[in-house]
C-alpha cells in the first residue's frame, strides 16, 4: 500500500485545478494457474500486478489514468498530468483520511498460497480420470484447469475516507471437445468460489462436473438441428440465468440508465415484467463468486431488489453515474484492476424462486424447447434486443423432455421476455462466469430457478417445430 500521508499529497495535487472528487485505487494481486490437457500437465503459470489508478471527477466529467511507478514522484506526476484536464480553482482540500470498516463476509481461512501444486493436480485428476473412463473416441481434446487470484486493494478518496480489502477467489474449468465426420461440439463446466480449497473437496462433485462437460459435447455432436419459429421455451436453473444477466441485467446498470441508453431508462415504478418476477443483485452472499464486502468507491456491498413483483424498483448505481440520476451509489461500482476506470456492474444477479416445480413446468408444456445453458450471444442495452446460442437444448413434447437439438438461438428483446415469463420454479441455483464491459472483466454470478417464457423466437436450421 501507499502511506496515508502520500495519499493526501496526491489527492490534493489531483484537486488543484477544480476537480470536485479524487480517488486513488491501489492494487497488489497475484494470480496462479495449472492446466492439464489430454491427461498431461500442460501449463503452470503465475503472474503479479501492482499499480495505482487515479480518477478525477468534476460534475459530470471524468478523467482516469494509471501507473506502476509508486514513488512519490511518479504518483504526483500522474496527478499533475490528469488535473490539466480541468481549468479552475481548487474547491476541495484533503486534510485527513479516516478508515472505513465493513464486515468481511469472505474471510481467507486457508490461503491458496498454502495449497501445494500436487494437491491441486490431484483434484484435477479426478476430472481427467472421469473423462478418460468414458473411453469415447469422439472426445478429441479435454482441458482441466484450476486458477486462483489473491488480491489486495486500498482506496483513498477526497471524501477523506480510505479502506482496504483482501480477497481470494478460485475457479476450476472443464472444457471438452468432441468431434466426428459431421464436425465438432464443446462442453464446459466451471465452478468458482471465494471460499478456500475445501469448496472443491466438499461442496462440488468434481467427477460429475467433468462428466457433464463431456456428455454435453458428445450428446450435442449427435443431436439434430433445432427447429425454428415462435414457441414456449423453458430455461433451466443456474447457468440459464445468463439470459437475464445479458438481456436485462446490463440495461439495469446506471452506466446505461444515466445516459438514457437503456430500454429501461425512465421506467422507475413501471410494470416491466410479469407480476411473478422478482429479480435481485446481491453482493452480500458469503463465499459467492460475485460477492464483495465494499465496492471500488468505498460503498458497502448491498442486496438490491431490482424488480419486485414485476415492477422496476431499483438499479445498480455507482456514485459517478448517480450524479446524473440524482441518486447515491448502492455498492455497485467495480473494475477488473487498477488499469480500468470503475463503473456500475453486477455481482450475484438472479431471478428469485417462484411457486412451481420444474416438473410442473415441463408437464404444462405441450410443445416447445428446453435449454440448460448458453454458449454466447450479444445484447444492445439501448433497445434490449438480444440473440443467444444454446449450448444444451431439447425438444419438449406432451410434457416430456425428448430429443436433444443443436444450433438453437433465442432471439428477442429483454423487456418482452420479462413480460412473457409465465411460470417460475423453486429450484434457484447460481452459475459462475466472467463479465466483460467498460471497466474490464469481473467475476459475476448468474442465477435463476427453472422458468418458462410462454413465447419467444427460436432460430435454427431444422425447419418447423412439429
Amino acid at each position: 500500500m501507499i502511506s496515508k500521508k502520500l495519499a493526501i499529497e496526491v489527492l490534493n495535487e489531483a484537486l488543484a485545478t477544480g476537480a470536485d472528487y479524487a480517488e486513488i485505487f491501489y492494487e497488489d494481486s497475484d494470480a496462479r494457474g495449472i492446466s492439464i490437457e489430454n491427461g498431461k500437465v500442460d501449463t503452470s503459470s503465475s503472474s503479479a500486478a501492482t499499480g495505482v489508478g487515479l480518477r478525477l471527477l468534476k460534475e459530470n466529467q471524468c478523467v482516469y489514468g494509471y501507473t506502476t511507478d509508486l514513488t512519490k514522484k511518479g504518483l504526483l506526476a500522474l496527478a499533475s498530468s490528469l488535473n490539466k484536464s480541468f481549468h479552475g480553482e481548487r474547491v476541495l482540500t484533503v486534510t485527513k483520511l479516516d478508515m472505513v470498516k465493513v464486515k468481511n463476509r469472505n474471510p481467507i481461512k486457508r490461503s491458496y498460497h498454502d495449497v501445494s501444486r500436487e494437491e491441486i493436480i490431484g483434484l484435477l485428476r479426478q476430472g481427467v480420470d472421469a473423462i478418460n473412463e468414458l473411453k469415447d473416441p469422439r472426445i478429441v481434446r479435454h482441458i482441466c484447469s484450476f486458477g486462483y487470484n489473491h488480491r489486495g486493494v486500498a482506496v483513498y478518496n477526497s471524501k477523506e475516507k480510505w479502506f482496504k480489502r483482501e480477497t481470494e477467489f478460485a475457479r476450476m474449468n472443464f472444457f471438452v471437445i468432441a468431434a466426428d465426420q459431421t464436425g465438432f461440439e464443446t462442453g464446459h463446466e466451471g465452478p468458482g468460489t471465494q471460499s478456500d480449497i475445501s469448496f472443491f473437496k466438499e461442496k462440488i462433485n468434481i467427477r460429475e462436473k467433468a462428466l457433464k462437460a463431456a456428455k454435453v459435447a458428445i450428446q450435442t455432436l449427435g443431436a439434430v438441428e433445432c427447429p425454428s419459429g415462435k414457441m414456449p421455451v423453458i430455461v433451466g436453473n443456474g447457468w440459464g440465468g445468463v439470459l437475464f444477466h445479458e438481456s436485462c441485467g446490463h440495461p439495469l446498470e446506471a452506466s446505461a440508465i444515466a445516459k438514457g441508453l437503456s430500454c429501461f431508462s425512465g421506467k422507475d415504478g413501471d410494470l416491466i415484467a410479469s407480476p411473478i418476477v422478482t429479480a435481485l443483485d446481491d453482493s452480500t452472499i458469503p463465499g459467492e463468486w460475485g460477492s464483495i464486502d465494499i465496492d471500488d468507491e468505498g460503498n458497502p456491498g448491498t442486496k438490491r431488489v431490482l424488480i419486485k413483483n414485476g415492477k422496476l424498483v431499483n438499479y445498480m448505481i455507482d456514485d459517478f453515474n448517480g450524479r446524473r440520476m440524482g441518486r447515491e451509489g448502492n455498492g455497485s461500482c467495480r473494475r477488473q484492476n487498477y488499469k480500468y476506470c470503475p463503473t456500475s456492474r453486477m455481482s450475484n444477479t438472479y431471478i428469485a424462486n417462484g411457486k412451481s416445480t420444474p416438473e410442473e413446468i415441463i408437464a404444462a408444456t405441450k410443445l416447445g424447447l428446453y435449454t440448460k445453458g448458453f454458449s454466447g450471444g450479444s445484447v444492445d442495452p439501448a433497445t434490449g434486443e438480444f440473440n443467444f446460442g444454446c449450448s444444451e437444448a431439447y425438444i419438449v413434447r406432451d410434457g416430456k423432455i425428448c430429443e436433444p437439438v443443436k444450433g438453437a438461438t433465442l432471439i428477442g428483446k429483454g423487456f418482452e421476455i420479462l413480460k412473457n415469463i409465465d411460470m417460475i420454479a423453486n429450484d434457484l441455483e447460481f452459475g459462475q462466469g466472467m463479465c466483460g464491459a467498460a471497466s474490464g472483466s469481473i467475476r459475476t454470478n448468474v442465477g435463476q430457478p427453472t422458468l418458462r417464457i410462454k413465447e419467444i423466437t427460436v432460430g435454427g436450421r431444422g425447419g418447423e417445430l412439429k
